[in-house]
């Protein structure tokens, strides 16, 4: 995909590309150990070297691409341990933000979270993986958006920036044609007011899949 280049600065060029990279890591759109090359982000996003070279510095800085000794730019392909030490950031960080956010859940929260996962059910059935990663995504921020914690919830962020190539390749793996079955649990926890169930079953989503990719 080429994007056409807008009459921007070249630190607001640095922050488009930035962003647009970002999420398209986050999302799984770029797959674990591909490489970059700033001539190739700059041709698509249509900027100079000096936005492309910033915007791959600060993704190398949160864990998002990796940089060889040899200067090759990357995605990250994550071994057992890392993926099991992102799992369990993830089980950690996202629980509490769920938790957080319950007394926060109102009906209209719920009924948003089940229309994303109508999304993410939609998204299975097609075997469309980066659309199911991205809808997933999205169930989880905006439930944790009512936590009112966004130092967590940035910290949360970085984990999935980090894990977005490995999951594209888990849920091609994987081939699943239905939605999370602990998306139900987080969503009838939330209409029952059940914290422990619903710190059960956040965690439970959160770690399933990875351990499975791990193991």
């Amino acid at each position: 995909m080429i994007y056409s280049k807008p009459n921007d600065g070249p630190g607001a060029a640095h922050d488009r590309v930035y962003r647009a990279l970002r999420t398209r890591i986050m999302h799984g759109d770029i797959a674990p150990g591909q490489a970059l090359t700033l001539r190739g982000v700059g041709r698509e996003y249509g900027v100079s070297m000096t936005p492309a070279r910033e915007s791959i510095r600060r993704l190398v800085a949160e864990g998002a691409l990796f940089l060889s000794s040899s200067g090759r730019v990357s995605t990250p392909e994550l071994t057992n341990e890392r993926i099991e030490e992102l799992a369990a950031l993830r089980s950690l960080l996202e629980v509490e933000l769920a938790s957080r956010a319950l007394p926060r859940a109102h009906i209209a929260l719920i009924d948003r979270l089940q229309m994303i996962n109508s999304a993410v059910g939609e998204a299975a059935h097609n075997r469309d993986s980066v659309g199911y990663i991205r809808a997933n995504l999205e169930f989880h921020r905006t439930l944790y958006l009512r936590a009112q914690a966004p130092a967590m919830l940035a910290m949360a962020e970085t984990v999935w920036l980090q894990l977005g190539p490995t999951m594209r390749a888990l849920y091609s793996r994987l081939r699943r044609t239905d939605p999370p079955h602990f998306h139900k649990l987080i969503i009838a926890a939330l209409k029952a007011g059940d914290e422990p169930g619903l710190r059960l079953a956040v965690r439970s989503d959160v770690t399933h899949g990875l351990r499975m990719l791990a193991s």
